[in-house]
């Protein structure tokens, strides 16, 4: 085992390697890089998300990291020669491209990611600031999903067929059809002084006064800010686990060997859970990385935008609109390591629930 975990985190490098160039190649070619956005900010132009969409707007801003054939930066007419090569000095683009990438490399193995072109922290501060809003989602909402999915899937296999599975799995359905934030608003309209009732807190994840809490009213103001966005995170996030515990619980169900076990007389729980449970649960597991990557980073985004929870979600959503670098490639440096990390620990968990599976032997 231990020198497939060795041959699994050398193939970490060149994966992370791969993913990095990629995307700074792609992100590098992108129109609008950082000196366009001061020099929008400059002329008093609007350099936002809506403007770039809005082709006709009058926010339009038509410059790129591409130089016209005077060297000067398109949109950038009027403004001093030495004003734009001091902000390409600033930015790190006084460097060729190839000189860019491999300090960017060198800082990286350093874990050394630089600081933010358009907030005063630096990349690693910043990421541990939004942490914890973005571990809170997560965490949480997984624990809920796999509590509720995995019972209620075990269930509807037991059950197949029955009014119970038909009912549920209508349910179920539609939360998966309905989008996170859909549920969000309707909880915010419902629960968040909308339109009903106003029991819970509308943005942030703690109270102003929150210092001054003792610790169970600090416990108390925690989970009573987080009800809602787990709520409507989960509602969208347990209907794949649900179906799919289920489906693999009705072919584990229908094998020999559990006809086997019945014949030996052993109880319906016993067969259930001391043979079908952990064949079935293989499946589930090996989409517990996907799920945690999915519910931690990609699915959070709208929920913290709705409940204004300044989570890792926004900070990449907004640094890629902004074309702040040093965040976009640094914290997707870590979520690539932390996803190809889960999915080891995915990997390792696979052979210790089921000795029959050996990834050594297979390479």
């Amino acid at each position: 085992m231990w020198s497939y975990i060795l041959r699994r985190c050398l193939l970490m490098i060149p994966t992370l390697l791969g993913i990095i160039t990629l995307n700074f190649i792609i992100i590098q070619a992108a129109p609008g890089g950082p000196v366009e956005q001061s020099l929008a900010k400059l002329q008093g132009i609007e350099s936002s998300a809506t403007s770039r969409v809005d082709g006709n707007s009058q926010g339009e801003v038509k410059v790129n990291l591409n130089h016209d054939s005077g060297g000067q930066y398109r949109g950038a007419q009027g403004i001093d020669p030495e004003y734009i090569k001091e902000l390409e000095r600033l930015y790190g683009f006084d460097k060729p491209l190839y000189e860019r990438y491999w300090l960017m490399l060198k800082s990286y193995l350093r874990f050394d990611f630089g600081d933010s072109f358009f907030r005063d922290s630096s990349v690693i501060d910043l990421v541990l600031d939004k942490l914890p809003v973005s571990i809170s989602l997560g965490l949480w909402t997984t624990i809920l999903v796999y509590l509720i999915s995995i019972p209620l899937g075990i269930k509807k296999a037991i059950s197949h067929g029955s009014s119970f599975d038909v009912w549920s799995s209508s349910i179920v359905v539609i939360g998966f059809a309905i989008p996170n934030f859909l549920f969000a608003l309707l909880l915010i309209v419902v629960f968040a002084g909308g339109s009903y009732f106003d029991w819970f807190p509308l943005r942030g994840l703690t109270s102003a006064n929150f210092d001054e809490l003792t610790t169970f009213e600090q416990i108390k103001d925690y989970f009573w800010h987080l009800t809602l966005p787990i709520v409507a995170s989960v509602i969208s996030s347990f209907a794949t686990l649900t179906l799919l515990t289920k489906n693999t619980f009705l072919d584990e169900i229908n094998k020999q060997y559990v006809v086997t076990a019945r014949a030996k007389g052993l109880t319906e729980n016993q067969v259930l859970y001391g043979h079908v449970f952990r064949n079935a649960m293989l499946l589930v597991i090996a989409g517990l990385p996907a799920a945690l990557i999915s519910i931690f980073f990609t699915g959070s985004l709208m929920i913290e935008i709705i409940f204004s929870l300044d989570g890792l979600g926004l900070l990449g959503f907004e640094s890629v609109i902004n074309r702040d670098y040093p965040v976009v490639f640094g914290t997707l440096y870590i979520f690539t390591l932390m996803g190809l990390i889960i999915k080891l620990i995915s990997d390792v968990t696979y052979m210790l629930i089921d000795p029959r599976i050996n990834f050594e032997a297979q390479s």
